[in-house]
């Protein structure tokens, strides 16, 4: 990794090193009450760097990162996430600082850099599983988070604008688990409150093929997208029609590249690159 990239993330021009292997994550989660929260089939931990050590190790309360190791059921997954981000990232979307990491055993992990903390000072942060008083992550729809974040956001306009080119983006990278948890508001003080920058970004069609377009409704339909559902949208979001698009135009072959330098296996990346292309196509881009 870059030297200039590892002081952005970590303060230090060399890597950190994790002291764990696979399947020691599972045990030193178990130990640690409140380090551990279960997303689906994969564990998050979180951690915090031993600055003396250069290591990251696990922390119940004061983490500065969250760790996501492979998984048994999904192969891949942090590779996948870690390609998916690259180019929400290179596309202009806001996203925290992230990285792939070998394990003690060798096998990568993705660490992505807490936004949610600042000089080790946490900041409220809610998804809109909360915000919206929603107990199913899966039941709502994008024009409910739309709404709601025009009503709290001290930036309404600019956050409904981020909310729509994030949700383009999962359509289009083939995420279908982007549920009311993948959205969040951070609450910097009380004349500041933003939309988050994205996160769990994954391409969820890799590995579950039959994946639905949307985990949550966007114009009351989660699958059978097409263009004219996100101008239905984005006509509701208030989202002017040419600043819609506006980041998403000609930009496959930016996409295929950062796939094809990804750490994805050769055959996943062809069928991700696929993936976008018969997305893309549906969007009329």
């Amino acid at each position: 990794m870059d030297e200039k990239f590892l002081e952005k993330m970590f303060g230090s021009r060399k890597c950190p090193v994790i002291d764990l292997g696979l399947e020691d994550l599972a045990r030193t989660a178990q130990k640690m009450a409140g380090g551990l929260s279960i997303s689906g089939v994969q564990p998050k931990l979180s951690v915090k760097l031993d600055e003396k050590r250069n290591m990251l190790v696990p922390v119940a309360l004061g983490g500065e990162y969250i760790l996501k190791p492979q998984t048994f059921t999904f192969p891949d997954i942090p590779e996948n996430e870690q390609c998916c981000m690259d180019i929400a990232g290179e596309l202009d979307i806001d996203i925290p600082l992230h990285c792939l990491i070998p394990l003690k055993d060798s096998i990568r992990a993705y660490v992505i850099k807490r936004f949610d903390r600042k000089k080790n000072v946490k900041i409220h942060q809610e998804d809109f599983s909360q915000v919206l008083g929603q107990t199913d992550k899966y039941k709502g729809s994008v024009e409910q988070i739309g709404r709601k974040l025009k009503e709290i956001s001290s930036a309404p306009g600019y956050d409904t604008q981020l909310l729509f080119e994030r949700v383009v983006l999962n359509f289009i990278l083939g995420n279908g688990d982007a549920h009311l948890k993948n959205y969040s508001i951070l609450y910097i003080d009380k004349d500041d409150i933003r939309l988050t920058p994205a996160y769990d970004i994954v391409c969820s069609k890799l590995v579950i093929p039959e994946e639905e377009d949307s985990a949550i409704t966007i114009n009351g339909k989660k699958n059978r997208l097409q263009r004219q559902d996100f101008d239905d949208l984005a006509g509701y979001l208030d989202i002017p029609v040419k600043v819609r698009y506006e980041k998403f135009g000609n930009k496959l072959d930016v996409m295929k590249k950062i796939i094809e330098l990804s750490s994805l296996k050769p055959e996943k990346q062809r069928q991700f690159i696929e993936i976008i292309k018969e997305r893309s196509g549906r969007l009329e881009l």
